[in-house]
C-alpha cells in the first residue's frame, strides 16, 4: 500500500524483499511475545500494543517518505521514497496481525476487551481498516490500473489522512493517561507537518511536475 504517493508509484519497483523482511519481523516479534507469555491474556494484550506501535512506525515512514526525500535528499530518505509502497503494504500486514490479536483478545477475555474498547475505537478503527484493505488491494500494478489514476489518488489520499487521524485519536487518548505515548503523538504531528509543508510549500507548477 502506497501512502499518498502519485499514480506513477503504482508501477513496478522490483522485488518485494523489504516487505518480506518486515513481515517476518512482525510475525517473529508477535510469536516471541506469545510464546514467552504462554499465550496468556496479558501476552495477547502486549501483542496488540506492540503491533500497533510497529504499524504506526511503518505508516509514518511511508506517509512522509516523499516529503522527506524532497526536503532532505539522502541515501536513507531516497531509500524510503523508493520503497514506500513496500512500507505501506508492510503497514497493512502489521495491522492485520494487530487485528488478529484484537480478535483473539476479544475471544479469550471478552469482559476485559469490552472494558478496554469504546465507540470511538469501533468507528474510527472500522473506517481505518476499510481504507487499509482498499489501499493495500490497489497497491499493485493491475489493481491500480483498474482503479485509474484519479480514483487511485483520491482513495490513497483520503485513506492516508483518515488512518493518520485514527492513530492520533488512539495515541492521544493513551497519552492523557500516561506520558509513554507522547512520543507517538509527537511523531504523528511531525509527519503531518512535513506532508503539509511539502504540499503547500512548493509552487503549484513544481508540485504538478513532481507528481506527473
Amino acid at each position: 500500500m502506497t501512502v499518498i504517493s502519485p499514480p506513477v508509484a503504482a508501477r513496478s519497483t522490483g522485488r518485494w524483499w523489504l516487505f518480506w523482511l518486515l513481515a517476518a519481523a512482525v510475525i517473529t516479534v508477535a510469536g516471541l511475545i506469545a510464546v514467552e507469555g504462554q499465550f496468556s491474556v496479558e501476552a495477547i494484550r502486549l501483542i496488540v500494543r506492540v503491533t500497533a506501535q510497529m504499524s504506526l512506525g511503518l505508516f509514518c515512514a511511508a506517509f512522509a517518505a516523499a516529503a522527506l526525500a524532497r526536503r532532505w535528499p539522502s541515501v536513507l530518505t531516497l531509500f524510503l521514497r523508493r520503497y514506500r509502497r513496500q512500507l505501506g503494504v508492510s503497514f497493512a500486514f502489521s495491522h492485520a496481525v494487530h487485528a488478529a490479536a484484537l480478535v483473539t483478545f476479544a475471544r479469550i477475555a471478552p469482559a476485559q476487551f469490552h472494558e478496554a474498547a469504546d465507540a470511538a475505537m469501533f468507528i474510527f478503527g472500522g473506517l481505518a481498516y476499510f481504507f487499509i484493505i482498499a489501499m493495500a488491494s490497489t497497491s499493485f500494478d493491475r489493481t491500480a490500473a483498474w482503479l485509474g489514476p484519479r480514483r487511485w489518488r483520491l482513495l490513497h489520499t483520503l485513506g492516508a489522512y483518515d488512518i493518520w487521524l485514527t492513530f492520533l485519536v488512539a495515541e492521544g487518548k493513551r497519552a492523557v493517561q500516561g506520558p509513554g505515548y507522547w512520543p507517538y503523538v509527537a511523531l504523528l504531528v511531525v509527519v503531518m507537518a512535513l506532508r503539509l509543508a511539502d504540499r503547500f510549500g512548493r509552487p503549484r507548477a513544481v508540485h504538478v511536475l513532481l507528481e506527473a
